[in-house]
């Protein structure tokens, strides 16, 4: 199984380097794996950084973390089996990436969402925020999900059914509103969340920062739970 990494980073000099480290060690036991840090227009040398910690690097044109995620992917092209999503702060843990790829080894899932246990490391916003999302599409589309953590794997022919648009911080709830209207089987297994290793986060770190992605993901929800027929547009791509 080939195993094509995304790591979306903004201005994460001071933690990019051991994240690709402990992923490059977490995933040698899976076999072929590609590690693509997608710098979103730094300011810092967070791409030196993570080139020189074994990743390959790509640039996107505009700043989003749908964006950068959607670059990635382009650069892999066909070449993995599963894509597997993770953050550039060190806030998850590499070491967990099996139990979100096995799934998709077995047949079990073609998505795995990681699940966050809920700990001092996220704040009260985050965990309303998250809450009223995944209530929100739950109860809009009947399904079960309690988190939109952004550690997930998928397997490539997955990935291509859902048809991906959002280039901003809707990209994780997009793909589980897409992966209920297209059918993709998909698990959730419980994954750590811990303090990031340096520098501030992009969301939670400022207020205007966390109104800006909860408005995004809100906006994502509402799109396509209006949308009478975006099972069909979606199918029709």
């Amino acid at each position: 199984m080939r195993v094509g990494i995304v790591v979306p980073a903004l201005n994460e000099e001071d933690s990019i380097g051991s994240v690709v480290d402990r992923i490059v060690r977490s995933a040698e036991p899976h076999g072929a794996f590609r590690v693509v840090v997608c710098d979103n227009q730094s300011s810092d040398n967070t791409a030196k950084v993570a080139l020189g910690a074994g990743a390959e690097v790509v640039q996107t044109q505009s700043r989003g973390y749908g964006g950068a995620c959607l670059r990635a992917i382009e650069h892999l092209g066909d070449w993995p089996d599963v894509l597997v999503f993770i953050d550039a702060d060190g806030s998850s843990r590499p070491e967990e990436m099996s139990s979100l790829i096995e799934p998709l080894r077995t047949g079990r899932a073609e998505l795995v969402l990681g699940q966050r246990t809920f700990s001092s490391a996220m704040t009260l916003v985050q965990r309303w925020g998250t809450r009223l999302a995944v209530s929100l599409v739950n109860l809009r589309w009947g399904c079960s999900f309690r988190d939109m953590g952004p550690f997930r794997s998928i397997t490539l022919k997955g990935y291509r059914r859902l048809g991906m648009r959002d280039r901003t911080w809707g990209w994780t709830i997009e793909m589980q509103i897409l992966a209920v209207l297209q059918g993709v089987k998909t698990i959730e297994v419980p994954v750590a969340w811990e303090h990031r290793i340096a520098g501030r986060s992009k969301i939670s770190g400022t207020l205007s920062g966390a109104i800006r992605a909860g408005t995004r993901i809100l906006w994502t929800v509402g799109m396509y739970s209006l949308r009478r027929r975006v099972g069909e547009e979606v199918r029709s791509k």
